[in-house]
């Protein structure tokens, strides 16, 4: 996996009066779980259809290495979206391309805890289950980047944290550059090793901070809450954007 640079000059919606996203700069560093922060309508999930090649009416460009193309995606929206004719297991097969070996689709069950749920149909599962359904199809097609878009909203905070601790133990397992969208600076903490606050429309970036607790002290809910104090407090210049 080679590192990824994104930077967009413009993107305006024909509709609108002024750019959504105007010199935005992002490096993508190989396997690096990053989390964007940023006010509601600020532009987070327009950026995330940029990149996925859902939405090509902009200025700007993004290299992967030296090339200008597309990096391969895995896209996990707010909504699990899955077929509600289809099973868990055949939601998922529908994201291959024939490539994978069917033990792929074992081992990520298995990883998420829904071995005993495969065959059964989307309103069968819980809201958790569903979420966690839609990380296993995106993560099969063994992505470049896999994106993230407030995946987990909705969810009880203990479900949420479970899932959470699912996503952690099968990304350090298989690991992805991932950009996970959320409002929740506590979750963005517990996930990421590095934190980019982004700014209201015109998005552009406004702080990049490393999260240096380790890796096993993610659960740690007061070295979590600890750091996100200091940041606060260090910071003044994010607390707008929460």
């Amino acid at each position: 996996m080679t590192d990824i640079q994104i930077h967009i000059d413009s993107k305006t919606y024909p509709t609108a009066a002024s750019p959504t996203i105007a010199d935005l700069k992002l490096s993508l560093n190989s396997n690096e779980f990053i989390c964007l922060v940023g006010p509601s309508g600020c532009g987070k999930t327009t950026l995330l259809n940029i990149i996925a090649g859902l939405d090509n009416d902009y200025d700007g460009e993004i290299l992967v290495g030296q090339q200008h193309t597309h990096p391969k995606i895995g896209y996990i929206f707010q909504n699990p979206r899955l077929l509600p004719w289809r099973t868990v297991r055949e939601n998922i097969e529908l994201a291959l391309d024939g490539n994978q070996s069917p033990d792929v689709i074992d081992e990520l069950l298995v990883a998420m805890q829904l071995t005993a749920s495969q065959h059964s149909y989307p309103e069968r599962l819980s809201l958790g289950m569903s979420r966690r359904v839609a990380i296993i199809r995106a993560f099969a097609v063994d992505p470049e980047v896999l994106l993230m878009d407030e995946p987990f909203v909705s969810l009880d905070a203990p479900t949420a944290r479970q899932v959470r601790g699912l996503l952690l133990k099968l990304w350090q397992q298989r690991p992805h550059t991932v950009l996970f969208v959320t409002h929740d600076l506590r979750e963005a903490i517990a996930l990421a090793d590095r934190l980019i606050f982004l700014s209201a429309a015109p998005m552009q970036v406004v702080s990049e901070i490393v999260v240096p607790i380790a890796r096993n002290e993610r659960d740690n809910e007061l070295a979590i809450e600890s750091f996100r104090q200091q940041l606060l407090a260090n910071h003044p210049e994010i607390k707008q954007l929460l």
